[in-house]
């Protein structure tokens, strides 16, 4: 039992513990790549991006709505059981609605989205004139940035958003493709670096203080050799 102990914490179950660790980050800088791909493809056919999205969307909301009615429908004698109730009929209109008419749905976020980056910008400026913190300028950049973006939205609603809705989210999936690959290839460089020999291996029966002979007394130094004779 001691040798099978020692042995799982030798070099060989370091190494195997390392390889399988870099499996997964190298899994890790697969799933990236194919999200990043998936990305750049998304920016390329925009228009079939951004349906994708809201059939995706409508699709989550369904889901999410009829799972929400059998819990609330299994809790129906706790306090919130209509608001629950309430809330999935929500969300499984609001899924039904963007499977039947995904274009109109997608009119409809792009304002949203246009309202959100307007209000988001408006705030951001008044808060920097307001507040005037050390980021006053990279604060004022954004601000006008948002304003910017929500305002060329608008310009060009209902067009817009046959490509507003599938660039964000295409842009979204190729940064997160982008981080993932950072993170897989970096984890793995650094599993490269560690070698297999710096993990000392514990023999069996560690621990217990091996009687001094007569010869290694003499090899001590007088010191020692005192310290070990009280």
């Amino acid at each position: 039992m001691a040798a099978d102990r020692a042995g799982r914490t030798g070099p060989q179950a370091v190494k195997a513990d390392k390889e399988k660790v870099s499996r997964s980050f190298a899994w890790m800088a697969l799933l990236g790549a194919l999200l990043v791909v998936a990305g750049l493809v998304g920016l390329v056919y925009t228009g079939v991006a951004t349906l994708t999205t809201m059939f995706l969307f409508g699709w989550l909301l369904l889901a999410g709505g009829v799972v929400g009615l059998l819990q609330a429908i299994q809790s129906r004698k706790s306090n919130y059981f209509w608001l629950a109730v309430i809330v999935a009929a929500i969300n499984i209109a609001a899924g039904f609605v963007i499977l039947r008419r995904p274009e109109a749905s997608a009119e409809a976020l792009t304002m949203f989205a246009a309202l959100l980056f307007l209000t988001g910008g408006v705030f951001r400026l008044a808060g920097a004139v307001v507040v005037r913190g050390a980021h006053l300028g990279l604060t004022l950049v954004q601000g006008a940035f948002g304003i910017l973006l929500g305002l060329l939205i608008l310009a060009n609603w209902p067009g817009s958003s046959l490509y507003v809705i599938g660039a964000f989210f295409s842009l979204a999936l190729l940064f997160d493709g982008l981080s993932l690959i950072a993170v897989g290839m970096g984890a793995r460089r650094i599993l490269g670096l560690v070698r297999d020999d710096e993990v000392p291996v514990t023999p069996a029966g560690a621990g217990v203080a091996a009687p001094e002979t007569p010869e290694a007394a003499e090899k001590l130094p007088p010191e020692d050799q005192e310290r070990s004779n009280n």
